[in-house]
Order: structure tokens, then sequence, then C-alpha cells
């Protein structure tokens, strides 16, 4: 691949094979007998404690002798693709009675101003009964909404079209 002894430079053989040339003289730093005893131990401590992350694991490595900190478990972790097993959000999943909305402008061809307004209601103080409504940032035709007076109200105002 690299020719050091070529009459091409090592400078200019790396770009032509893709490669910066500051990766051709890197040489790779071996990885001491600590961090390998503190790896082996790590990876003994992941099987008996699977849902221990690198805080938990830290204080259990301590437990046993071994002085690291947080960061100096953490690297090792991800070196070996180690990672805490516990359960995740499930944000992806909608709630099964959660009422999907009909996109209405599908197949619409909007070509002139004032054909389609868009209003959002945001948020319900309970005990004054009052409501705040995101301003259209283009007209509206037809307002779906329980609270539409609220919202009537703000959109007979002069608005300019943006984002809302």
């Amino acid at each position: 691949m690299i020719d050091r002894d070529h009459v091409l430079p090592v400078r200019r053989q790396a770009p032509l094979l893709d490669l910066s040339h500051s990766a051709v003289y890197y040489r790779a730093v071996p990885i001491s007998d600590d961090d390998l005893a503190l790896m082996r131990r790590i990876d003994e401590l992941h099987l008996e404690h699977p849902f221990a992350g690198s805080r938990m694991l830290k204080r259990l490595l301590r437990a046993d002798g071994f002085s690291v900190g947080r960061s100096h478990v953490r690297t090792p972790m991800r070196r070996m693709g180690i990672e805490a097993i516990y359960r995740r959000p499930r944000t992806s999943q909608p709630h099964p009675d959660h009422r999907v909305f009909p996109y209405l402008l599908r197949g619409q061809v909007i070509d002139r101003p004032n054909q389609v307004w868009a209003g959002s209601y945001i948020q319900t103080l309970p005990k004054r009964k009052l409501g705040r409504a995101k301003l259209p940032q283009c007209q509206s035709r037809e307002v779906n909404s329980a609270d539409s007076q609220i919202q009537l109200r703000h959109i007979r105002r002069p608005t300019t079209c943006g984002p809302l």
C-alpha cells in the first residue's frame, strides 16, 4: 500500500488511497496489563449484574480494590461493547386509545393565498377556564376546536404568515 521508499512522498500517496496522511503515521498504543485486568473484571461483573451501568460498576470495582473513576470504567465498557440492560421508554409506540387524525390536505393543491388556514390549541387553565391559542401562520377556512371562540377571536385580528 504505502511505500516509504517510493519517489512519491507519503503525504502524496495517502490521498491516492483515500487516507489522511496522519493515519499513515499513527501507531496504535497497546493496552496495558492493568487495563486488561480491569476489562476482564468489568466483563465478569457485567455477567453477574447486567443491569449495572458505569456508576454501579465503579462502586463494585472499588470494593474489589481497583482505584478507578467513572470515566475509566466507561471507556473500557465502550471498547468491549458493554452497556447496561434496563427498560427504556417506549416513546415511539402510540397509546392504543390515541385517536389518529386524518390529514385533510392530502391530494389538495394549495396554490393561492388564504386557501388554507392553520390554528392549534395549546393550553387550558382549569380554574379560570381560559385558553391560549397558537395563532395561525397561514389562514384557515374552518376551525376544528372545542374552544373555537378563543381561536376565532385571535384569527379575526390581522396576522402575518410565518412559522408557528
